[in-house]
Order: structure tokens, then C-alpha cells, then sequence
């Protein structure tokens, strides 16, 4: 009967990794499930990275509360594997392993476990699917284990040492042991999972994955982990303000738009925020103080002649070229230079936040794509200056190259929310847009 329940409960198991941008793995310090349908939350510590779940028409028969086994990790394995034991009362206990044929693989038995959690240790011999199951004093866990290599025997160790791990409910509250939830789940239910792992001494988020879960899964878990150019991780202005770096492809950009008053050269720039002028000549900026995005990452607006003399010493405003340079190692199908005013799609991989948000696949308002942001680019929706006034935060933005177009035009680069290409147009130079700077 204890097998029937097992085998037949409705249960669903994640198993959680962690990747970056080059699908490299990526070590999880621990993952947040939560289940936004019924408004719980359940994090798994490492080295527990997978998560069971039942429906409660199976597991909740045998299973008392306080008294569990987690899900054996890894799981399948390869001949040997680990299953956490939480005990919160004294007692004798049998251990039991059994092929899917009820025949017994190997026991082991304790005259008096201690509460506490423990770590065991499992070692099968032989390919197939097997059931570990726990008793003590009249309650009952099981787990269903596959193994898909070839163990050096078969056995049970407690790697901890056994009656040792003194727990007493009135001393401590009860903590859920890893790799199962109590917390109530049905299938299709809205599900979110984020990651967590250390890079260079800092915690950094995994992207959250949003989505309906009904069936057991791997889930893959992507990190955008920073890479700063090597000998120039960070890079200050005239003004003093600094700013982030990152490497993109064999090219080192800024990660946020310019924000000085001054030319390289330390003269101040023409500041046209109140006066509303501008020239095709003379260097302006525009202080759009009043938009919502922090200035730290929106940065100024630049007309064309502003821009071209406003990078730090060592750095450029990018060519059309080198735009296009940029946008063939992030972009997939990039578009030809020549004529094309189509950049290439998923231009939200070179996107950050602040953008009005947008359903459709790989566009800038689309956060939820665990692909958002990949380039960490950031590029955010500055907007733009339309007769006096600032517009369009949080819907476009668009950057000049220092590439001319006649006398009087010059090449920019243009994201909207709701567009998943990266778009090429040429526009009035006395117009002001933002600003990235290239290393040259």
C-alpha cells in the first residue's frame, strides 16, 4: 500500500541550475520558489537544488508532520546520492530500500535517533528505480530515488554523527527541511523561481522565470554576471562621475549614459534646459531633471556637437560601424550597414530598466525574458527633447555616432518598448539625444 501511495501520488519535482549568458554553470548559493497563485514562498539552500511538491492526494497519507524525508539530490544519480532526515522527536529507526519490485536492497536500523536533521548517505550498485523509506515510532516517510549508474555496493550511512544533533522544538522554531514543501500546489499553478549566487564577493539574482507549472522540469536559471573590461573597469569624467564598464565582444563601452557638463577638454557646455536653444554648431546639453528614471542612469541629452567632444580623454562617441560592430556580437540575424535602417531583433538583450512594460518576445519592455539585458548594455528609455519640452520616458531612447549624413544630419541608434529590433536612422544634429562612450 505504501508503494501504491508513491508511486501514484500526484507529486512534481524541480530541479534547479544556474547558467550565464555563455552557458557556463553557475554555482546556486540558493534558489526562492514561489507560488504566486496561492501566495507562498519556499527557498532551498545549497547543496539542495531540487524541490518536491505534492498535491496533497499521495504523500500527505504517510508523510507526519515534523517527520520527513527530503527528496534524495542529486536525483537521478550516478550509483550514489544524499536524502536529508529531519527528526523532531527520539526514537528508533529502520531505513529501507526497495526496487520497484518491493524487494528489499538495504536496511539500516538505529535503537534510539535523536531528533535533529540528518544527512544520509545512499549507495546503489545497479541502474533502476528505488523507494527509500523511513519509520519511527509509528510514522512513516518515503522517497522514490533513480539511478542511473553503478554504485560500489549498495548502503546507508548517516554521515553526521548519529544521536549527536540535539533538537527540541521549544528551543528553536522547526525549519522545513530541503527538497520538500508542505505549502499547498496544484497543477497550473503561476509559479516564480529566482536564484542567487556570489560573484566577486557580492550576491547577484538569477532573472526571475515566470510561468504555469504542471509537470516535473529542469529549470534553468540565467545569470547576467558582470564583465568590466579588464584594465578599465570603471572610467571617470571630467566632472568627476563615474561610471561602469563592460566588454562587449573586443569593444569596452560605458554601461551608463554620459552625464558631464564639460567638454574633455574641461570648457562647460552650452546648457540648454531652460533656454530651450540649440545649434548645429554650438555644444548643448539638456538636464530632463524632472523624468522619473534616476540621473545616475539616464544621464544628460547631447545635441550632435556636445557629444562629439564630450567622452573622457581615451574614450569616443561610437561610429555607425562601431555601433553595428557592437549589435553583431549581441543581436541575432543583424541586419547589413549599408541602407538598412534594420538593426537586427531581441533588442532587449541590450536593454535595462525603466522601460513601460510590453508582452511581446525579446522587445525592451519585455523584463520577464530571461534573455533581458544579457549584454548588461542597459540601455534605458531616456526619452527625447520635442520643442521645449522632454517626452517619452519609459518608451524610446536613441544615441548618437559621431557618422554624418550630409551637413546637417547625423547617424543614431533607436530602441522603442514595444520593438524588438534596434533601429539605424539619421536625425538633425541640433537635436539632443544620449550619449555612450567607447574606449578607444
Amino acid at each position: 500500500m505504501l508503494l501504491f501511495a508513491v508511486v501514484s501520488a500526484q507529486t512534481v519535482t524541480l530541479t534547479f541550475t544556474g547558467r550565464d549568458a555563455s552557458n557556463q554553470y553557475i554555482p546556486l548559493n540558493r534558489v526562492v520558489v514561489s507560488n504566486l497563485t496561492r501566495g507562498w514562498q519556499e527557498t532551498l539552500f545549497w547543496p539542495d537544488t531540487v524541490l518536491v511538491m505534492t498535491d496533497g492526494t499521495g504523500i500527505d497519507d504517510f508523510v507526519t508532520d515534523g517527520f520527513h524525508l527530503s527528496q534524495n539530490n542529486p536525483n537521478p544519480f550516478d550509483g550514489t546520492t544524499y536524502v536529508n532526515l529531519t527528526v523532531t522527536e527520539p526514537g528508533e529507526m529502520s531505513l529501507v530500500i526497495t526496487d520497484i519490485t518491493g524487494r528489499v536492497v538495504e536496511t539500516f536500523h538505529e535503537t534510539s535517533l535523536q531528533a535533529g536533521n540528518h544527512t544520509i548517505h545512499i549507495t546503489i550498485s545497479s541502474a533502476g528505480i528505488y523507494f527509500l523509506t523511513a519509520r519511527q515510532n509509528g510514522q512513516t516517510a518515503s522517497v522514490k530515488m533513480v539511478n542511473s549508474g553503478n554504485g560500489n555496493g549498495n548502503a546507508i550511512t548517516f554521515t553526521d554523527n548519529v544521536g549527536a544533533n540535539n533538537y527540541s522544538p521549544l528551543q528553536q522554531p522547526r525549519k522545513a527541511p530541503k527538497g520538500i514543501t508542505e505549502n499547498p500546489f496544484v497543477a497550473g499553478d503561476q509559479m516564480e523561481y529566482v536564484g542567487i549566487t556570489t560573484h566577486s564577493g557580492e550576491e547577484i539574482e538569477s532573472k526571475h522565470v515566470i510561468q504555469t507549472l504542471n509537470a516535473s522540469q529542469t529549470m534553468l536559471l540565467l545569470f547576467i554576471i558582470p564583465q568590466p573590461c579588464p584594465d578599465a573597469p570603471t572610467v571617470t569624467d571630467i566632472d568627476g562621475n563615474l561610471y561602469n564598464t563592460v566588454l562587449l565582444g573586443t569593444q569596452c563601452w560605458m554601461r551608463e549614459n554620459l552625464r558631464t557638463t564639460k567638454d574633455k577638454d574641461g570648457n562647460f557646455l552650452n546648457d540648454a534646459t531652460t533656454s530651450g536653444a540649440s545649434s548645429y554648431t554650438e555644444p548643448y546639453y539638456y538636464d530632463y531633471s524632472s523624468s522619473e528614471i534616476a540621473w545616475e542612469k539616464r544621464g544628460y541629452l547631447y545635441n550632435w556637437p556636445a557629444a562629439m567632444v564630450a567622452c573622457p580623454i581615451g574614450w569616443h562617441l561610437p561610429s555607425d560601424y562601431e555601433w553595428y560592430v557592437m549589435e553583431a556580437t549581441q543581436v541575432t540575424n543583424p541586419s547589413v550597414l549599408a541602407n538598412d535602417i534594420w538593426r537586427g531583433d531581441h533588442a532587449g538583450r541590450l536593454t535595462g530598466e525603466g522601460w513601460n512594460p510590453s508582452s511581446a518576445a525579446g522587445v525592451p519592455g519585455d523584463t520577464l525574458d530571461i534573455h533581458h539585458n544579457a549584454s548588461l548594455f542597459s540601455a534605458v528609455p531616456a526619452g527625447y527633447w520635442y520643442n521645449g519640452s522632454f517626452i517619452d520616458s519609459g518608451i524610446n531612447t536613441s544615441f548618437w555616432s559621431s557618422s554624418t549624413e550630409g551637413s546637417n544630419f547625423a547617424w543614431e541608434r533607436y530602441f522603442r518598448f514595444n520593438e524588438v529590433g534596434v533601429f539605424r536612422y539619421f536625425d538633425y544634429r541640433y537635436l539632443p539625444k544620449s550619449v555612450r562612450c567607447l574606449r578607444d
